[in-house]
């Protein structure tokens, strides 16, 4: 890296430059988990000795099993595109506000998640619902392990709750999908005809200002032998949403591509569940009681809030061990189909 000519490869030096801080942060873990293990020892030494430290026991305990889940979970990411950054699109179902209303929420979920792992994101296109929520959103996370980590995320997802816009204070389900794609970087070649596409610009339809909504400043990007669109209208610069759309569509094929080599060996992913209504991958329940509960690793957890302000891990880590293993969370056994 001290050489002269480091940085006129810039491809070639930022994936080294990636290569050195993991290297640097499993050096930093093992430091960290020596650590941990010191001050526990001490802990048992004092207690054996008459002190009472029952409490700091308790709590290193804690944190000792907290870092071993993050550390087991990086772990567990060994998938060729599990280090990428990510694109996630969310789709409400059928039912209108209400599963508009529920798209809103999953994306607010994601947003203080990502926030929570100080990974960057950028709403590249956003299409506000009817009177509240949304009908389509996608969105950048820019981030080492974004994609694997999300992953434990494609699929439907299922909220029962009273319903916030029934003047009759009734229960009401709702259903959203979203689907996760690695980012592509330069160095993988996805070949895109012109003969192939077709662009169009058109207004933005949201926030920005006056400029934005008076030009054709938003882009979309029509690819006919896939039948794949991707959109962008965030940015008040036409080419800068051009560039974006062109990154969407090229994540698109390159997950195109791959699912196609999936479908020829047999071997789909476990993840890639159908999308389609009625074949939740995750329940979350606000009433009559509250609870949610992943239908593949069988993890269950009482406090939704919590999960909806984007603490996720407990499920990322359960979800990626039930992919490597089988094993789920109600009985550290292979599981069967859960039709809750």
């Amino acid at each position: 890296m001290a050489a002269p000519d480091f940085w006129t490869q810039p491809e070639k030096s930022q994936k080294l430059m990636q290569d050195r801080k993991r290297l640097e942060q499993a050096l930093a873990n093992d430091e960290r988990l020596r650590g941990l293990t010191d001050d526990l020892d001490t802990l048992f030494e004092l207690a054996r000795e008459g002190e009472d430290v029952s409490g700091d026991i308790e709590r290193e305990m804690k944190s000792y099993a907290d870092f071993i889940e993050r550390v087991e979970t990086a772990m567990l990411l060994s998938g060729e595109n599990d280090a990428r950054s990510a694109i996630v699109t969310i789709h409400p179902g059928a039912g209108g506000t209400e599963s508009q209303d529920w798209a809103e929420m999953l994306l607010r979920m994601y947003l203080r998640w990502a926030e929570r792992h100080e990974l960057k994101t950028v709403i590249t296109d956003r299409l506000e619902g009817e009177g509240a929520g949304i009908k389509s959103v996608t969105f950048e996370v820019n981030g080492e392990n974004a994609y694997g980590l999300l992953q434990s995320e494609i699929g439907v997802h299922r909220l029962v709750r009273i319903s916030p816009f029934d003047a009759n204070a009734r229960r009401h389900t709702s259903f959203a999908s979203v689907f996760v794609y690695p980012q592509v970087d330069d160095e993988i070649k996805i070949d895109i005809k012109q003969d192939d596409i077709r662009i169009d610009t058109f207004r933005s339809s949201g926030a920005g200002g006056q400029h934005v909504n008076m030009t054709d400043s938003a882009v979309r990007i029509t690819h006919f032998p896939t039948r794949i669109v991707v959109q962008c209208q965030n940015e008040r610069s036409q080419h800068k949403n051009r560039d974006s759309a062109f990154k969407q569509l090229r994540a698109r094929l390159y997950e195109y591509e791959l699912e196609k080599k999936r479908e020829e060996t047999r071997k789909t992913e476990d993840s890639k569940l159908d999308i389609n209504f009625g074949s939740q991958i995750r329940n979350y329940v606000l009433a009559p009681y509250r609870l949610v509960k992943d239908l593949r690793s069988r993890l269950a957890m009482g406090d939704v809030d919590r999960v909806l302000e984007g603490d996720l891990d407990g499920l990322i880590h359960a979800f990626l061990v039930w992919r490597k293993t089988g094993k789920t969370a109600g009985d550290g056994q292979p599981g069967g189909e859960d039709t809750e």
